[in-house]
């Protein structure tokens, strides 16, 4: 039988991307600029969760938001409404996930736009809005500074087995929705378990975007990261 060439396409788009994100790193440490890739299933409360958390930090550190979904600015408009903070919204034009060079586009998109109507001031802090998706989004490095993702109590406490890289690559977990935990067969302790067995480093802060409860836990991890990142 004849030899075909095999190209490992896969693992050369990988690579390309490790290094892009790579740059793009260096190149936010030293503009001082913090970026956090948030990622989830679809309905599990980000942009709920987005909107408590910034209210809380916004007359601290400058934030901006890059929304990612594969249609509409639903997300964009609700953020902004909602906090006041410069949002823009990506369009990925059906892909499932965000990657180093599509999250640099959305990064030149804001400055284009500027912080509070400044052209050209730069925020502390930027929230990437991940597509709504346990499987794609944790493939690619999207040159952030720390991967979070959100895990609702609908969702069931077995998911830390069943989309193991999802939970490995990211640093912190919070856990939405517990007010619902008497009415839905979730065991808190035993998602902390497996989200540990994933990545044992992992900080998991239980939340209720609606009522608010735990969530200054997050804004307070998510401050200190901004200001060992900046230096400050």
């Amino acid at each position: 039988m004849d030899q075909v060439k095999v190209i490992e396409l896969k693992k050369s788009v990988f690579e390309a991307n490790d290094r892009d994100a790579d740059e793009l790193r260096s190149e936010l440490k030293q503009r001082g600029v913090y970026l956090l890739n948030l990622m989830s299933a679809p309905g599990s409360g980000k942009t709920t969760t987005l909107i408590q958390t910034i209210n809380r930090l916004k007359d601290k550190i400058r934030i901006a938001v890059m929304e990612a979904d594969i249609d509409s600015n639903v997300d964009a408009i609700k953020i902004k409404e909602a906090t006041g903070v410069e949002s823009i919204q990506l369009h990925t034009g059906g892909m499932c996930h965000l990657d180093a060079e599509m999250t640099r586009q959305g990064l030149n998109g804001l400055a284009d736009e500027g912080i509070n109507g400044v052209v050209g001031e730069q925020p502390d802090l930027v929230i990437l809005e991940n597509v709504g998706n346990l499987v794609c989004p944790a493939e690619f490095d999207t040159g952030s500074v720390k991967n979070a993702m959100i895990l609702s109590v609908p969702e069931g406490h077995d998911k830390p087995l069943k989309y193991p890289l999802m939970f490995s690559v990211c640093d912190v977990v919070v856990i939405n929705k517990i007010d619902v935990l008497p009415y839905f067969d979730f065991d808190l302790d035993k998602c902390t378990e497996y989200i540990h067995m994933r990545n044992p480093r992992a900080i998991v802060i239980p939340i209720c975007a609606k009522t608010g409860e735990g969530i200054e836990n997050f804004a307070n991890w998510l401050l200190e990261q901004v200001k060992d990142w900046k230096g400050i």
